[in-house]
């Protein structure tokens, strides 16, 4: 188990990523996961999960014939999904000696080279940071690694490599489990234990950055009273629809810019909620708007239809395009402004604006009757309607066009 002082000073390299504070022992199973931070016997290696030894482990003092040289590089040299979580392996022709001058990683990384007959590895005292290039230089020369029989390096060797992106069905775990997913998802058992508040806030943020690498087992569970077209569109391990929509509404919930992009930032947000058990506070919206005569939109919060109200849709000549797309800008009220087909402007006036695709947004506009086509790709309501639905959807809210 790592101490106290040294899970502080690891946390310190990126403890603004992680709010820099001492995390509280959450109850809920995931904490066991995200926890599950120990290290392996002489190597300080991460124990990852389900409790399986580190891939490739270093072997031991083997001479090959020929001058003393680097015989392999792990991860492989011009790797481009290189899993971050993993330690990096220098494997030599020859034992080390005791003390010999260690490689370098560029850009640097905190963390510790070990020694093991043939082999150095480092291991990062937290992952290494997703898609980023990674130079392993080994040193050459009379400051350069040397074997135990006293031997140098001739040359210098670099190796180059990518780590990967953090995978989307790590992130749809975790959104699904602070409710901003219309599904659930259980993590397998783990059993692990925390030693210390203080031991729990650094091997959080370890485990959650080693999981998104490298997700859990689990099941994912559909919530029930949603029509089966949102069902056919779930794709956990894939950036769809479904999970932009999640992200949108989280980076709303956080106060941060809805732009649906999966960067560091969001990341790193989404490892403090986690950790905090920050929950979804606006429940999960889904609309469908049909375009099958009579015209209707249909709104589904948390598993119930809340709202069923008549409709108008786009005319042939500017009309409302099939999909899904997330709700990306919402307005109380507003003057909506444009060229109609004939080539005439308008400047009307519009309330409880929730804008879906590009200028297609669900509002409120007076119409004698609802129920076609009429409008020039909005999804018009009656006032009443309009009002009700305005609240439900939320940013990132999936609304469905069909027919």
């Amino acid at each position: 188990m790592l101490s106290v002082g040294r899970l502080g000073r690891q946390v310190a390299a990126r403890g603004a990523r992680f709010g820099g504070a001492t995390h509280q022992p959450r109850t809920r199973l995931i904490l066991a996961i995200t926890a599950a931070v120990a290290v392996a016997a002489g190597f300080g290696v991460y124990a990852l999960t389900r409790g399986m030894p580190p891939a490739n482990p270093p072997i031991g003092g083997v001479t090959r014939s020929g001058p003393f040289r680097v015989v392999s590089v792990t991860p492989a040299p011009g790797a481009r999904q290189a899993d971050g979580s993993q330690p990096v392996r220098v494997t030599f022709s020859a034992p080390l000696a005791a003390g010999s001058p260690l490689p370098s990683l560029t850009p640097s990384v905190a963390g510790s080279w070990h020694s093991a007959g043939d082999t150095l590895m480092f291991t990062p005292s937290l992952p290494l940071h997703p898609s980023t290039r990674i130079t392993v230089t080994v040193p050459a020369g009379k400051a350069g690694v040397r074997s135990a029989a006293g031997r140098g390096l001739a040359q210098p060797t670099t190796a180059q490599f990518t780590t990967a992106a953090y995978t989307p069905l790590r992130l749809a775990q975790m959104l699904a489990q602070l409710g901003y997913l219309p599904v659930s998802w259980q993590p397998p058992y783990l059993g692990m234990r925390i030693a210390s508040e203080l031991d729990a806030s650094a091997a959080v943020l370890a485990g959650q950055e080693a999981l998104a690498y490298d997700p859990p087992q689990g099941t994912f569970t559909w919530d029930q009273g949603y029509p089966a077209a949102l069902a056919s569109m779930w794709q956990p391990d894939n950036y769809n629809v479904i999970l932009r929509g999640a992200v949108m509404a989280f980076q709303s919930e956080h106060d941060t810019a809805v732009t649906g992009d999966v960067d560091d930032a969001l990341w790193d947000a989404v490892f403090r909620a986690d950790s905090a058990s920050d929950a979804n506070a606006n429940g999960y919206t889904y609309a469908v708007a049909s375009q099958v005569d009579p015209e209707t939109l249909t709104i589904y919060h948390d598993g119930q239809v809340v709202l069923q109200s008549p409709a108008n849709t786009g005319i042939p000549a500017s009309p409302t395009v099939d999909g899904t797309f997330p709700v990306y800008l919402k307005y109380r009220f507003q003057i909506m402004s444009g060229t109609n087909p004939d080539g005439s402007s308008y400047a009307d006036p519009v309330s409880f604006v929730s804008y879906f695709n590009g200028g297609d947004a669900v509002h409120y506009f007076p119409r004698g009757g609802y129920g076609y086509q009429q409008s020039l790709g909005c999804v018009e309501l009656p006032y009443g309607a309009a009002e009700q639905a305005y609240p439900y959807l939320t940013y990132g809210s999936l609304v469905t066009v069909t027919g």
